[in-house]
């Protein structure tokens, strides 16, 4: 069977679209710490895990997406090992996108971060919105809510860090944003798709209506680079 493009997004990415983003070693492949902690191999064999530590320092977190529970070599901790869920656009006539949008940039980076440590809508470091559009919602003069895009294969683009303010929840800010998101990357003539934590029956229920079904069910692992 031809593996698809999606099978494994992160390795996908670094040795394509984002391909110059790439820090590599042997077997392995990351994103800079500035961008996130997201990395990739292909066979998770015990090579492969020590090929990968090579890109990481005592004590730095890596996030990979497996299909199995990981055979760690002792270089490794597993901090967190949580079923994760791949879901890709098919066809939906898309609700409106919100109307009073503002385009993030760099000078946004801060509080972007902060919102994201705060919502937890999956890695998110101080540059991560340099990897495509991001925008967002402010109230008062605060960031409520934002949405952008992170990880690019040829022909798809993921949709992520789709998150709102605890204090402006119930607006629908994260419907609209992220129905402006997938209509940039369907103008693109790409496909949108998007990872979300299986547990988060919200988050599912909302990407289901706005014309997303299941893809791949992963295990998305963080780990710890132990000391030598």
């Amino acid at each position: 069977m031809v593996a698809h493009l999606l099978d494994n997004p992160i390795w996908t990415a670094l040795t394509t679209t984002q391909a110059h983003w790439a820090q590599t070693s042997a077997l392995a492949r990351r994103f800079p710490a500035e961008i996130g902690p997201l990395a990739a191999f292909e066979p998770p064999t015990r090579a492969a895990y020590e090929s990968m530590a090579e890109l990481f320092p005592a004590g730095e977190i890596a996030g990979i997406l497996l299909d199995a529970p990981p055979e760690l070599p002792s270089m490794w901790t597993l901090l967190e090992f949580a079923p994760l869920l791949q879901m890709i656009y098919t066809d939906c006539k898309l609700p409106a996108s919100s109307p009073d949008f503002i385009e993030l940039t760099a000078a946004d980076a801060p509080e972007m971060a902060s919102l994201a440590t705060l919502t937890k809508p999956g890695p998110f470091a101080r540059r991560t919105n340099e990897l495509g559009d991001f925008i967002g919602i402010r109230r008062d003069g605060k960031l409520a809510a934002m949405a952008g895009e992170r990880m690019r294969a040829p022909g798809y683009t993921e949709v992520s860090a789709i998150c709102t303010h605890p204090d402006h929840l119930g607006h629908g800010y994260a419907t609209g944003l992220t129905v402006e998101i997938m209509r940039r990357i369907l103008a693109r003539g790409e496909t949108p798709f998007l990872h979300v934590r299986a547990s988060n029956q919200r988050a599912i229920e909302l990407y289901r209506r706005l014309g997303y079904v299941e893809r791949h069910h992963f295990q998305f692992a963080v780990l710890r680079k132990n000391n030598s």
